[in-house]
């Protein structure tokens, strides 16, 4: 029975745990203390559903009592102020005494209105005072309601390293006195970036991973598009917020298709089309329309998302439209030049105008430094060698390819295309 009601407090949480965090920190004004207090009302639902039973609306009830500790620790922040001020009995001790008022704050605290909390929240934990994998790491701690063992679990880190850079990330925030709030005006557009960043970087490793043994990180994925879908609920005014949700929906859709039966990789032109998911490709589809329909100019996830739609729509590979897809890139480099970008340029090229063609992008970029490390530089090189039947030279590059990669199943695939080169 216990063990039941564990597992439900565990899926409650999973769902309500942002919300409530959100919505203490409005009253509190601090991160840190927020995520302590919703963390009282998780440790006291352990206490009392296993012996009361589940109340009828646990989300409600996690809320509650988290707002009512919220109201304990204003008042007795407000009561040590008091007491601050009666210690201050000469001018020179009143000075030097700083002593907050914290009536506003429990004013705000007696309001039954969660408003754009969850967005305040967004913007405060990808914030770009901290380093990257800080917000990514606070992101997923706050918003996502994982444990900090998921989070190191998810990106092959030891749980200290985790722990470490969510304490840190929370003192930043402090320590800079970041506001709980949206940003506004030219504010907003900047800050809006860094958080499409750090949901797309989560997307990214569990699409595919950066290391391990396994290809994809199917669980961090499916957290990103969580992420992805609170924020379209909550700033659905921004065309580059579809943008990335779009993005994330389309590639997710085939993600059941990049493994065979062994776990081993599975490139597109051999997907199985069939297994990918309609469900997921009617929703990026969707979300793209809303994209381009609120933007007078495409941003780069919405560029990448109707690249993506290439793909989703064509039936086979002979269908893909590449000039299109050539053409989208041009367009991308255009907006956000990167050595990546033309990359992926020269992929769409040599397919719609012949490897040569590609294959001359690719060769201008071999100095780049950049790409100096980056395992799709020779990669893509072997593949265009290998259709223009070089292939001694297309071994080489797989090989080297092979020795750049950190993911287990990639570096076994391309040593396979070397030996089939």
């Amino acid at each position: 029975m216990h063990a039941a009601t564990h597992q439900a407090i565990a899926a409650v949480w999973r769902i309500d745990a942002a919300k409530v965090v959100a919505t203490v920190a409005r009253m509190v004004r601090d991160v840190a203390v927020a995520e302590e207090l919703a963390q009282e009302a998780l440790v006291a639902a352990l206490e009392r559903w296993p012996v009361d039973g589940l109340p009828d609306k646990p989300g409600a009830w996690l809320m509650a009592t988290a707002k009512n500790r919220a109201l304990d620790h204003l008042r007795r922040l407000q009561m040590q102020a008091r007491k601050h001020e009666e210690i201050g009995h000469d001018l020179e001790a009143q000075e030097a005494l700083t002593v907050p008022d914290f009536t506003d704050a429990l004013d705000a605290a007696r309001q039954d209105e969660i408003g754009d909390d969850l967005l305040r929240l967004m913007f405060t934990a990808c914030h770009p005072v901290l380093p990257t994998e800080g917000r990514v790491a606070l992101t997923l701690k706050l918003l996502g309601g994982l444990g900090t063992h998921e989070i190191a679990r998810a990106f092959l880190v030891p749980e200290p390293t985790i722990a470490q850079r969510i304490v840190r990330a929370k003192q930043k925030l402090r320590d800079a006195g970041v506001p709980f709030e949206a940003p506004r005006g030219a504010q907003l557009q900047a800050r809006l970036a860094s958080v499409l960043e750090v949901v797309y970087l989560v997307f990214n490793e569990g699409y595919t991973a950066t290391a391990g043994e396994d290809w994809m990180r199917p669980a961090l994925a499916d957290e990103a598009l969580r992420l992805g879908r609170m924020l379209v609920e909550i700033a659905p005014q921004h065309a580059e917020v579809h943008g990335l949700a779009a993005l994330m929906e389309l590639q997710a859709s085939r993600m059941k298709a990049r493994t065979d039966a062994q776990g081993r990789p599975v490139l597109l032109p051999d997907q199985d089309r069939s297994r990918w998911d309609r469900l997921l490709i009617r929703r990026g589809l969707l979300a793209l329309e809303r994209a381009e329909a609120l933007g007078d100019r495409r941003g780069p996830y919405t560029l990448q998302a109707a690249i993506a739609a290439c793909h989703a729509r064509a039936r086979t590979p002979a269908e893909t439209e590449w000039w299109r897809i050539a053409a989208l890139y041009g367009e991308l480099a255009a907006l956000a030049p990167s050595p990546v970008v033309e990359l992926n340029r020269a992929v769409a090229v040599g397919m719609a105008e012949g490897p040569a063609a590609g294959l001359a992008i690719v060769e201008g970029l071999l100095q780049d430094k950049a790409l100096a490390r980056y395992h799709l530089l020779p990669s893509v090189r072997g593949d265009l060698l290998a259709r223009l039947g070089r292939r001694d030279e297309a071994r080489e590059a797989f090989l080297a390819a092979a020795a750049l990669a950190g993911n287990q199943r990639e570096k076994d695939l391309l040593l396979q295309r070397a030996a089939d080169a």
